[in-house]
Parts: C-alpha cells; sequence; structure tokens
C-alpha cells in the first residue's frame, strides 16, 4: 500500500487509487488488486485530469499562433510565393483560378478600349456583306479585325494570351497600341502561368506530405538496458524508397525556475538519443526504436515512476533525413507527455525472417505493441545509489512482477526486490 493515504501508487506503468479507503474497499480478500481494476484506475484517473496543453501534437503539427503580429498582412504578401504554398488548397485554387479569369478580364477591357478608340465598331457597321475581309478591314483602317463586341473583345484576350490563334480576330500592322498591348499580354500571361505552375507544383512535391508515411509509436517506454535506464520510443517507414542520413533529436520541455528567479516556462533541454542511446544517426531501413539513457546528465534522472505521472513536461521528438526519391529534406516531429510514458514496458519485435522468400518481413499491426517488463520504479539516480552500496537484497539487473513482490519500506526501497518473493523462471512457463 501507499505509505500516505493521498498519494499515487505505480508499478509497471499501472498508477492505481489516490484515496487509500476507496483502494481498500475495492481489493478482494486475498489482497491483490485485479489487473482489470488497476487499468481501470488508470484510465478514469487520466480521463479526469485536466488537459494538457501540447506544443506539439501527436501527429506534429505545432501548438503555436502568433497573434498581434505588426503589418501581418503586408509581411505575408511580401512572401507571396510561400503564403501560397502554405495556404490551404481551397485558397491556392481560388488564387489560380482568379489570377487567369482577371488578367482576362482586365486585358479584355483594354482591347475594348482600343476598338472604341480606332472607330472599329463603326467601320463594322459599314462594311459590305461581301467581299475580302482583308481586303475591306486595310481599306476601312481597321485596328482589330472580328471584334465587335465586348465578348469578342474578352475572347481575343484568352487567345492572345495563351496564344490560341484561332484565325477570326488578329491585330493589323498599322494598329502599333494594339501590336504593344498584345506583347505585353503575351509576357504577362507566360509570367503568371509561370508563377502559378510554381506554386502548385511546390505544393504538391514539398517534404512536408512525406512525413504521413513517418510513423512514431503512440507511448514511450522506460525499462532497463544493459543494467540502465532508458527512455525508448519507435520510429517507423512505411514507404520502400528510404530516408537518407536519418538522425534523431529530442527535447524535453519543462517549466524551469532560474537560480536568479527568472521563470522559464518553456525551457527546453536537449536528451542525447540514438539508436543505441549515443549516436543520433540511424540507418533507418526498418522500424527503429531510439533510446535515451537517463544518467546523471538526463533530466528525467530524478524521476521515479511515481514522479513521472506527477511532473508536467512535454518530450518533443524530431526525426530528420533526406527523402531518396527526391533529394529534398523533412522533418516528422511527435511529442509525448508523461501519462503517454509507461514505466516497465519493452516494445514487442516486429521484424522477423521468412525462409520461404527469403525476407525480412516488418508486421506494423505490433508497432505500437508492448509488453510488461521487471523494472524497478525508483529514479535513476536512487538505483545507482543503492547499487554503489552493494546492498545484498539489491540486484543490477532487478526483477519486479507485480505489487505484491514489491515491499516499500522507505525512500529508495521501490528499488528493492525480495528475491525469496520473485518467482522464479521456472514459474512463468
Amino acid at each position: 500500500m501507499c505509505p500516505e493515504s493521498r498519494q499515487l501508487c505505480v508499478l509497471n506503468g499501472v498508477s492505481f487509487a489516490e484515496d487509500e479507503d476507496q483502494l481498500m474497499e475495492q481489493l478482494p480478500n486475498n489482497g491483490r488488486l485485479p489487473r482489470r481494476l488497476s487499468l481501470w484506475y488508470r484510465q478514469t484517473r487520466f480521463s479526469s485530469r485536466r488537459v494538457r496543453r501540447r506544443v506539439v501534437f501527436k501527429h506534429g503539427d505545432c501548438n503555436v499562433v502568433q497573434g498581434k503580429v505588426a503589418k501581418r498582412r503586408r509581411r505575408y504578401l511580401q512572401d507571396i510565393f510561400t503564403t501560397l504554398v502554405d495556404a490551404q488548397w481551397r485558397w491556392t485554387l481560388l488564387v489560380f483560378a482568379l489570377s487567369f479569369l482577371l488578367s482576362w478580364l482586365g486585358f479584355a477591357v483594354v482591347w475594348w478600349l482600343i476598338v472604341i478608340t480606332h472607330s472599329d465598331l463603326d467601320h463594322a457597321a459599314s462594311t459590305p456583306a461581301a467581299g475580302n475581309a482583308t481586303e475591306v478591314a486595310d481599306t476601312l483602317n481597321y485596328c482589330i479585325v472580328g471584334v465587335n463586341t465586348f465578348t469578342g473583345a474578352f475572347l481575343f484576350s484568352v487567345e492572345t494570351q495563351h496564344t490560341i490563334g484561332y484565325g477570326a480576330r488578329y491585330t493589323l500592322e498599322d494598329c502599333p497600341t494594339a501590336i504593344f498591348v498584345m506583347c505585353l499580354q503575351s509576357i504577362t500571361g507566360v509570367m503568371i502561368q509561370a508563377f502559378m505552375v510554381g506554386v502548385v507544383f511546390a505544393k504538391l512535391s514539398r517534404p512536408k506530405k512525406r512525413t504521413q508515411t513517418l510513423l512514431f509509436s503512440r507511448h514511450a517506454v522506460i525499462c532497463q538496458r544493459d543494467g540502465e535506464l532508458c527512455l525508448m520510443f519507435r520510429v517507423g517507414d512505411m514507404r520502400k524508397s528510404h530516408i537518407i542520413e536519418a538522425h534523431v533529436r529530442a527535447q524535453l520541455i519543462k517549466r524551469k525556475v532560474t537560480k536568479e528567479g527568472e521563470l522559464l516556462p518553456f525551457c527546453q533541454t536537449e536528451l542525447k538519443v540514438g539508436g543505441d542511446g549515443e549516436e543520433d544517426k540511424i540507418f533507418f531501413i526498418w522500424p527503429t526504436t531510439i533510446v535515451h539513457k537517463i544518467t546523471s546528465s538526463s533530466p528525467l534522472y530524478t524521476l521515479s515512476a511515481a514522479d513521472m505521472l506527477r511532473e508536467r513536461f512535454e518530450i518533443v521528438v524530431i526525426l530528420e533525413g533526406v527523402i531518396e526519391s527526391t533529394g529534398m529534406t523533412t522533418q516528422a516531429r511527435s511529442s509525448y507527455l508523461p501519462g503517454e510514458i509507461l514505466w516497465g514496458h519493452r516494445f514487442q519485435h516486429l521484424v522477423t525472417f521468412k525462409k520461404e522468400t527469403g525476407e525480412h518481413e516488418v508486421d506494423y499491426s505490433l508497432f505500437n505493441d508492448t509488453y510488461e517488463v521487471d523494472t524497478p520504479l525508483c529514479s535513476a539516480m536512487e538505483l545507482d545509489n543503492l547499487t554503489q552500496q552493494s546492498r545484498p537484497d539489491i540486484q543490477k539487473y532487478p526483477v519486479s512482477p507485480d505489487l505484491t513482490s514489491v515491499e516499500s519500506q522507505s525512500v529508495g526501497d521501490s528499488c528493492i526486490v525480495q528475491l525469496q518473493h520473485v518467482p522464479g523462471p521456472e514459474s512463468r512457463i
């Protein structure tokens, strides 16, 4: 039981009731807490908690909104290309369509004004029904042939900008104003088309979409590896084309008060992570478990299993690399809150070798699966201190299968495992 009436009991990632009296009423006669009841206590505790404010969502988007930015619209318009690439598709397509429609309409007005200025409408009214059209146009000094209405001017604008050239509408060499406007519209049309095609291509090929096939495990786990407590999470890639030069980073975001009394609400501390806990670069050909060794330099060094649930922090994990097929750099992000870190769990193995085909097969249905392992509940600091004391009842690789096998007598005794109460390997078969 908990030493205090309002203290959280934790074992292997399972949290129990806060109230000792409430817990005693639920216990059966044998004094053990059923697994289903312990899981229920864990779920109700987390569901009743106040929702934690994430900095980075699980799918990678940052929970940050810029407010009260001076001259925000002007700054966004100065970088219109990036603004359109970052905008949602409906706004990009709207700008795409409006850019062409407005250019057609604007030059249609210019062509209509040229027609009116050169009295082409008056000439059209006096044009004989028969005869060669070109000869008649030269005789009557036309500027634009075949434009008699504003609709005709709009069609001529479309034909000019996209060099369609049906032949029914055209300008004559005796009208320098029309020749200048035609050249101007041709150049403008090419520029608009190049700009909008570039925006659409950049939006389709941006590496942000590549992160949709990069996976992070739903939970992180804490267990022992080679005698050291380690924080671990898993990353995976669903595509056959690999991420080149893949490397992983992790940062712990937590409130901190400096020695001078300054409050840092979002202090970022770098965590040393890697495939082996040392080197951050990984050979990313299948799902890899990323390891952070909880040593004396780690900000998690003083946290026990119970402290982990009481603390307020967020671990942001970042996977960066070069896309093999495009050569562009991509970045995938996720985060873990204390309630998403399972103490005393380990990830299931999901890579197997198939003798029939001679291939290694990855079973992604096991990507988020974990299983419980025997792990001390104390902090890494307490475990190191007790190990250095060479106490006979402390194992460097301790075993702690359930609540009845751990007897918390004092500070640090959650690391102690009474060996006579621990089932041997033969009892687990």
